[in-house]
Order: structure tokens, then C-alpha cells, then sequence
């Protein structure tokens, strides 16, 4: 994780009979064939509940721009908060949340919430399709910290400081905070300085343990899978996010955007989940 970020552009291969994203910054390619559910002559399928579940150092609200537009699609939409204290807890209280949502659900993870969102999902039928957003999509017996490791361009180490947190059984934990004066140049670069600054002053820790924690579950390997690498990240190596994309079989799109990518580039974010929900 100390190495200097990698520039170069990760970009998506492109298969015969891919659909391009009609956007500027975003290039698309089909790595798996559709998900093409049958809904009979006269009847039309309801539109899927979508889920977004954010990241580390981040918020519901990282959201906002993402979910305004969907909600012009008229779907209707969830950022629940992630407490991100642990992986399998994590995922199970995210489990909860899909549990009280009536039929089809589009699951969306960015970051560390791909990894639980690959955990939360698992066989849950009512998830139709997994978007990933500059995020970790791990195997079972993989960890968050051992993903950010498998290639060079993560200055996040350098980035953060931990401090200490109460343990519910007593005793205490660490958890990573991004240092606020690196927090625009780490994680959302190219975001207007005061918005920036509020979500710096926003931002959630998340527990050490929770990055070093071994994934149980692997929903993307049943369930269809869509993924946004984002090229300029800083947290995770846009090598590593295309790799995982790769190995997941996810249809690609690739943005000149960082971590931060639904604050920084909304519009091809919602475009892709629109994608994954049709």
C-alpha cells in the first residue's frame, strides 16, 4: 500500500456484441451474456428496489446525486448506512435490510461495500443483478486489505491515521480515519473543495479488523454482475478493480474519476446501475 498511484488508464475490453455507455467519460463491454428473464406477452416486470451500500470513509449521502437520478427513473431507492465495524456483521445487517424489501432488489457496493455486498447476497434469489462501484469484489477467504495488496497504486497507508474505539466485550479496537488535510487528494479528487470538505468532516471510520476480515460468501459467482472501475483511484489500485471485474465476469464500464467516483461522475454510475436493473 506504499506505493505511489499508478496514472496509467485501465480501460475495458471490448466484445463483439458489446453495448457502449452513451457518455463521454465512460467506456462499456460485455463480459458475460445477459440476464435475460422472460416476463411473458402482456405483462411487465416491476422495477427492482436499489440498494446502495457505501464504503469506507464514507456515508449515505455519498449517494445523493446517484439516487436523485434514479428516483427520476422512478425507482425506488435505498443508501442504508453501513455501521462498518466487521465484515460479517456488516453484511448481515445489510441482509436485514433486504429481508424487509418486497420483491426483485438491484445490490450496489462501492468500495468495501462490494465485499459486502458479495457476502450479504448470497443466495438471497430476489437480488437480480450486483453492480460494483470502484469496489472489492473478493473470493471466499479473501480480505479487503489483501485485494488493496494485490497491485501497486494504493497511497491509502500513507493517507490515514488510526485511533482507538471501544470494544462491545471490553477492551478496544483500531480504526482507519482518512487525514482531513488528504482527504480531497486521497479520495475525491477533482470534487469541489467544499464539498469535499463536507465529507471529509463527515467521513465514518471503519475498523481495521473489518479490512482484514476473510470473505465467507461469493454472490457474484451466481448472480449476474456489472462493474465501474474508476481510473484515477487512490484506495484501490485501478489494476486490482479491473482484475476483480475480470475474474467476476462483470460487464465494464472504465471512468476517469476517483475513488469518490458517485460524487465526482454521477451520470455514468446511475447509467450503469439502470443497466444492471433492466
Amino acid at each position: 500500500m506504499n506505493s505511489p498511484i499508478s496514472r496509467r488508464t485501465v480501460t475495458a475490453s471490448l466484445l463483439a456484441g458489446a453495448a457502449v455507455l452513451a457518455t463521454p467519460r465512460a467506456a462499456f463491454s460485455a463480459t458475460s451474456p445477459a440476464d435475460d428473464r422472460k416476463t411473458g406477452p402482456h405483462r411487465h416486470p416491476a422495477k427492482p428496489t436499489i440498494v446502495l451500500i457505501h464504503g469506507a470513509f464514507a456515508d449515505g449521502s455519498s449517494w445523493s446525486a446517484v439516487v436523485e437520478r434514479l428516483q427520476r427513473q422512478g425507482h425506488h431507492v435505498l443508501a442504508p448506512a453501513l455501521p462498518l465495524r466487521g465484515l460479517a456483521s456488516d453484511a448481515a445487517y445489510i441482509r436485514s435490510v433486504l429481508d424487509s424489501i418486497p420483491g426483485p432488489i438491484v445490490l450496489v457496493g462501492h468500495s468495501y461495500g462490494g465485499s459486502v455486498i458479495s457476502q450479504a447476497a448470497a443466495e438471497f434469489p430476489r437480488v437480480k443483478a450486483l453492480v460494483y462501484v470502484a469496489a472489492f469484489v473478493p473470493d471466499i477467504g479473501e480480505s479487503a486489505l489483501e485485494l488493496t495488496n494485490k497491485y501497486p497504486g494504493s497511497t491509502l497507508a500513507q493517507a490515514t491515521s488510526t485511533q482507538p474505539y471501544p470494544l462491545p466485550g471490553g477492551g478496544t479496537g483500531e480504526e482507519l480515519i482518512i487525514k482531513k488535510e488528504l482527504f480531497r487528494e486521497q479520495f475525491a479528487a477533482g470534487v469541489p473543495v467544499p464539498t469535499a470538505q463536507v465529507m471529509a468532516a463527515g467521513q465514518r471510520p471503519i475498523t481495521v479488523a473489518a479490512l482484514q476480515e476473510k470473505t465467507t460468501a461469493a454472490a457474484w459467482k451466481k448472480i449476474p454482475s456489472w462493474y465501474l472501475v474508476a481510473t484515477e483511484d487512490r484506495n484501490i489500485p485501478p489494476a486490482a478493480e479491473q482484475w476483480m471485474a475480470e475474474r467476476a465476469g462483470a460487464r465494464t464500464i472504465t471512468v476517469r474519476a476517483p475513488h469518490a467516483v458517485a460524487v465526482s461522475d454521477p451520470g455514468p454510475v446511475t447509467d450503469l446501475i439502470l443497466r444492471a436493473a433492466c
